[in-house]
């Protein structure tokens, strides 16, 4: 093993040698064809052998010198320090090729080249050979030798901390601005004494001809530099820089270029030191503050170089003389421009933010420099805005989290996107009468907080701001709304992180989980402290009519009380009729918070209300339930239950008039049924009909619209991570669908012109149904009528019998004339005063006939009346069936096939507006035809 390894060492020597040998013959041949030839200063004496000796001699030792400083370069250990860019190398190549050669050939000769270096795999250092070529380019024969600089970003250019690439490049910057000492003994060893007296000589005049020097051009640049007026370089304005007059086009192209970062300095400097704006636009101020302090920092470091460069000429020696070239001291104004040039892209980008950012505010502000980051193929200005923003959204953050742990609103200034539209509102406010006035929810959930899309910066999406929005809502009605504070307060400690810009896997695992914590709690806080879904519950078993034995013990008890006129009616009464029916229904079982707030009352009356048309039911909502059951809806649940409630008195009545009939015609109605029984045959089957009608719509109402809506209620609330939004939202469907359904909101026009009355105005369902109930209201007082016209007929023969048996017993006649006209009158005047009392309640024509013949006008009157009510009734069914018929939703078309199942009825579609104004346009008599109004009206009639 040790024999083979000491064999090893030589052949790994041998192998090192072979290609060092191997790298100083590409190096040197490289040398000999890059190095320019020298130039000839010989003497006039000598032959052109010697001459050919001489210069073969000296290009050959320039050529080892220049050899011998590669290799220094090569293995110099600063060599490294410039940063392994191939890019930026090619791009440095690249425009010196565009600049110096002005030939676009060349350029895209070396593109090629270029691309052909990338795919050499053998090569592993390709930025140091582009790396040394780029400083073997300026050694020239005219030159005071080859510059020795780092690249680009080792110049003063790059000393600017934040700007240009951190505190490591400030240092490395300050050894490479100028040219070293070793770079400048370099180039006396490679050009020799002899080659630099023409140059010169054509410096010393060029710089002759200037007024003012360029040295005095350089000595003042960093007062023009920082915004400062100076002799040579004075600001007429804060826009404008004066150049002298007297220099040549060259230097004036020059000092343009180095006024655009004085003039920009000067603009953004005013913009820092202004104080509008809220807290964002102040960080922006500061962020950009920053960054000119870095634009001054390079500012002092190039002022240092300038005056080390401007205290090394000699000014003892005349202008003429070789010490007079500002070139040799190494900082020209060229190569100040070269210096300042990213300093003047970031003056010139902060320029463009500034001037962009006018009127904008809080996240305006934000997407104005995201914009720079998000939307620019730079990559200088894209890391130069992330830099910025890192800076400007430091508020906006802060904000950020105040809200979404502590839910509170600190923003002066507007600047989030979470506006407080009433900063007075408390929790109490709401339930004031002048929030109760306002259409729709009025709460602090609603009115108190609004998001503002126009500020939400684009660095978050809209659906983020909006989870933002809600966790920030829910946490302040959990705090204000729901009493719960402790437990904010307890969250805010526990779960407070920091949040700053960048860190989007922070944020948006925050948000998630202070969203999922927060609508957690909230809906806890709803179903089980205020119990929600129990209120839900009471509303529905109470307003909408599900618990049935109250309702029925109810309306039994409070019949004879509400028959009466509503100003005689007084709300103690009502309050004691209506615990009679808690205490003897199921509803005795019930909560007693649920029972303390339901509460009897009468409605505004009106001239002639009975008790009927004013009562009503009212379930107290208190905070912050009302957030869900909101003034709005307690005002459609009022809506329902004052429908409903019509329609159950009208069951009632209708149910009760169907037992008497029932109940007399196994006694009373069967003795007179060969004078009324025909009338009562066809009374008793239009209550059938009409209690039919009723008891549909009920079931219609209370199971497939109530019953199922409130299903789906359920099923919506139980949804796992449902937040207070979301039960708003159900309950507002779910009053929806009832109103809706239940025929209470939907109007007959939908596919199909409701028109019925003289005003031509489309009629809506709930006003049909009302027509109809009113005329079964009228039809169950005919009927009462009709009975109590039998009773009197049953009672005047019996009496009449009574009086023939007496007679007969007496041995006289049984009855006389006088005794006929006797029995006849009082059934008349009883007869006539009440019925006429049914008949002005139900319509205008009176049951009472006054006059002789009363009784042979009774009958017939009681009848037409009855006949009257009902055709009007199956008239209006029709109507409310044809409109049924066409409605898109499908449960109210099946209603219409329940009322209509043995099609009995016959559905009527009724015309629109347009066949309407048609119609009548053809009714209209033309002038000079005779009987076209008959024939018209016929038509009309038999439509």
């Amino acid at each position: 093993m040790s024999s083979t390894h000491h064999s090893q060492q030589p052949q790994q020597q041998q192998s090192q040698q072979q290609q060092q040998l191997r790298i100083d013959d590409a190096l040197y041949s490289l040398i000999v064809k890059v190095l320019p030839p020298a130039s000839r200063h010989g003497a006039g004496g000598e032959s052109e052998d010697d001459h050919g000796e001489v210069d073969a001699e000296a290009e050959e030792q320039r050529q080892d010198d220049a050899f011998e400083l590669a290799r220094r370069i090569i293995d110099s250990p600063n060599s490294n320090a410039a940063t392994a860019d191939i890019n930026y190398a090619y791009d440095l190549v690249k425009t010196k090729l565009l600049q110096e050669a002005n030939s676009p050939e060349k350029a895209l000769r070396f593109s090629n080249l270029y691309s052909r270096l990338l795919n050499q795999p053998v090569l592993s250092q390709k930025w140091g050979i582009l790396y040394l070529l780029n400083q073997l380019a300026d050694v020239r024969p005219q030159d005071q030798g080859p510059e020795i600089q780092g690249m680009a970003r080792e110049t003063p250019a790059a000393s600017a901390s934040p700007l240009f690439g951190g505190r490591e490049a400030s240092r490395r910057a300050e050894s490479a601005v100028l040219p070293s000492r070793r770079g400048a003994e370099v180039k006396k060893r490679v050009n020799g004494p002899e080659t630099t007296k023409a140059p010169e000589v054509a410096t010393t005049e060029k710089s002759a001809e200037m007024s003012p020097s360029e040295a005095a051009l350089l000595r003042d640049l960093p007062f023009t530099l920082q915004g400062l007026s100076s002799s040579n370089l004075p600001f007429a304005s804060s826009t404008t820089l004066t150049l002298p007059k007297t220099l040549p086009v060259p230097i004036i192209s020059l000092l343009h270029t180095l006024a655009e970062p004085s003039l920009l300095y000067r603009g953004l400097a005013d913009f820092v030191q202004s104080t509008e704006g809220g807290l964002v636009g102040q960080s922006l101020r500061a962020a950009i503050g920053g960054e000119l302090r870095s634009y001054l920092k390079l500012v002092s470091t190039l002022e240092a170089e300038i005056r080390r460069a401007l205290a090394s000429l000699d000014e003892k020696e005349p202008k003429g003389g070789r010490g007079g070239g500002v070139g040799k001291a190494g900082v020209t104004l060229k190569r100040c421009v070269v210096y300042t040039r990213e300093a003047t892209m970031g003056l010139r980008l902060m320029s463009l933010m500034v001037e962009e950012s006018k009127g904008k505010k809080g996240g305006q502000l934000i997407s104005v420099v995201h914009g720079f980051s998000s939307s620019h193929g730079d990559p200088f200005v894209g890391a130069f805005a992330e830099r910025l923003l890192s800076h400007v959204t430091r508020p906006f953050y802060d904000m950020l989290r105040q809200w979404i742990y502590d839910g509170e609103l600190s923003d002066p200034h507007l600047e989030f996107f979470v506006l407080e539209k009433h900063p007075g509102m408390t929790f109490e406010t709401t339930t004031s009468s002048d929030s109760r006035s306002n259409a729709g929810a009025t709460s602090v959930w609603e009115d108190k907080y609004t998001l503002d899309d126009a500020m939400v910066p684009s660095i978050i999406t809209h659906d983020f701001a909006r989870k933002i929005f809600l966790i920030g809502k829910s946490l302040n009605f959990i705090r204000y709304g729901c009493g719960d504070s402790e437990w904010v307060e307890n969250y805010s400690k526990e779960a407070s992180k920091e949040l700053r810009y960048g860190d989007t896997a922070t944020l948006e695992a925050s948000i998630d989980e202070a969203y999922k914590t927060t609508m957690a709690r909230l809906t806890h806080l709803m179903e089980g402290k205020f119990k929600l879904f129990e209120h839900l519950n009471a509303l529905k078993k109470y307003l909408l009519l599900g618990q049935g034995d109250f309702i029925a013990l109810l309306m039994e008890s409070l019949s004879s009380n509400l028959d009466r006129p509503a100003n005689t009616l007084f709300r103690h009464s009502l309050t004691a009729q209506l615990e009679h029916a808690i205490r003897g229904s199921n509803a005795q079982f019930d909560p007693p918070d649920v029972l303390r707030r339901l509460d009897a009352r009468m409605l505004m009356q009106g001239h002639g209300d009975i008790g009927w048309d004013c009562f009503t039911l009212e379930y107290k909502i208190d905070a912050p339930v009302n957030v869900i059951v909101t003034p709005d809806g307690s005002r459609k649940y009022l809506k329902v239950f004052n429908f409903l409630w019509r329609v159950k008195r009208v069951e009632f009545a209708l149910g009760s008039t169907w037992r008497r009939c029932m109940t007399g015609a196994r006694g009373v109605l069967a003795a007179v049924e060969d004078k009324v029984g025909r009338d009562w045959k066809v009374a008793r089957c239009c209550v059938a009909e009409m209690i039919h009608f009723v008891c549909q719509l009920q079931y219609y109402i209370l199971f497939e619209v109530i019953e199922s809506s409130w299903d789906e209620l359920q099923v919506a609330m139980a949804k796992p991570g449902a937040t207070l939004d979301d039960l708003i939202g159900a309950h507002a469907r779910y009053l929806e669908a009832i109103t809706h359904k239940g025929l209470l909101g939907s109007s007959g026009g939908r596919s199909s012109s409701s028109s019925f009355s003289s005003a031509g105005k489309e009629e809506s369902f709930l006003s049909q149904l009302h027509e109809i109930l009113k005329i079964m209201l009228a039809y169950k007082d005919a009927v009462d009528g009709l009975y109590s016209f039998s009773v009197a007929e049953f009672s005047r023969r019996q009496e009449l019998s009574t009086r023939i048996e007496t007679r007969t017993a007496q041995g006289k006649w049984g009855l006389t004339e006088a005794d006929e006209d006797e029995l006849r009158s009082p059934a008349l005047d009883q007869k006539g005063g009440k019925h006429g009392g049914l008949g002005s309640s139900a319509s205008s024509t009176p049951f009472g006939i006054k006059g002789g013949g009363g009784e042979d006008l009774m009958l017939p009157t009681l009848g037409q009346r009855l006949q009257t009510l009902s055709a009007d009734f199956r008239a209006r069914v029709n109507v409310l069936l044809g409109d049924l018929a066409y409605q898109p939703d499908v449960d109210m078309r099946f209603l219409g096939v329940v009322m209509n199942f043995n099609d009995v009825y016959q559905p009527v579609r009724r015309k629109r507006n347009k066949e309407r104004e048609r119609d009548k346009e053809k009714k209209t008599p033309v002038p000079g035809v005779a009987g076209s109004d008959g024939v018209d009206t016929a038509q009309g009639k038999k439509r």
